[in-house]
Order: C-alpha cells, then sequence, then structure tokens
C-alpha cells in the first residue's frame, strides 16, 4: 500500500530552492540527509534533491518516492504486474528502497520508510 507520494525537484543549488519551498508550504522541512552524492530535503509533498547535473542524471528521469508500508509485498505486486526491478533493495538514511521500471517504461523509486519516520511523517 502506498501510504505517502512525493514530487521529485531536482535542483543545483539548494540554498535558493529551499526557501520558496518553505515559505510556499508554510513550515520547517520534515526530513534533511545527504546520500552520495546528494543532498535531499523533505517538505510537504515535495522531496528536493540538490546536487551536479552529473550526480543528478542517474535519477533526473525516475518518479518518487513512493512510501510504501511494505517494500516485499510491493515488489511481488510489481513483478507479478510486469515490472523489471532496476535497483535491488538497498538500505538507505530513510529506509529501504528499490527502483521498478514499469511496463509503460517509467522508473519509479519505492522507499519504506524507517518505523521512526513513519511515525513523524506519516503518522
Amino acid at each position: 500500500m502506498i501510504l505517502k507520494t512525493y514530487a521529485r525537484v531536482f535542483t543545483n543549488d539548494l540554498a535558493a530552492s529551499l526557501p520558496l519551498f518553505q515559505q510556499l508550504i508554510g513550515r520547517e522541512p520534515d526530513v534533511r540527509f545527504t546520500y552520495g552524492e546528494w543532498e535531499i530535503v523533505g517538505i510537504g509533498d515535495i522531496l528536493l534533491v540538490a546536487g551536479t547535473d552529473e550526480a543528478l542524471a542517474p535519477i533526473r528521469g525516475s518518479y518518487g518516492p513512493l512510501i510504501v508500508d511494505d517494500l516485499a509485498a510491493t515488489q511481488l505486486q510489481l513483478e507479478q504486474a510486469g515490472a523489471v526491478i532496476v535497483q535491488p533493495a538497498a538500505v538507505g538514511p530513510t529506509g529501504t528502497l528499490l527502483y521498478a521500471r514499469h511496463p509503460d517504461g517509467s522508473t519509479v523509486e519505492y522507499l519504506q520508510f524507517t518505523p521512526e519516520l513513519v511515525k513523524q511523517i506519516i503518522k
């Protein structure tokens, strides 16, 4: 089951991007962390992903993340529907994630938050 969706916004300058989203959404970020070469900020239903063009290139054409309650069950549903797992499940700073290419060709990130983030963000 999908618990939450994020619209991913790519930026090369997080310091210039974040204040506007804070003003538009009316609150401070829910989560902020570094993952590899990316600096990531979740605020409301927006996920700002900052980095160089080169660092962002591998995920720039993907969608998500879609936050799910059970990543293993989601993977099974995806595979049964004809999706191909293009990045197997891996642990990241906010939980366990994978990337799947849907039968229509779109690539989507699926993420199962840590229990702490479910309590903090999903409630």
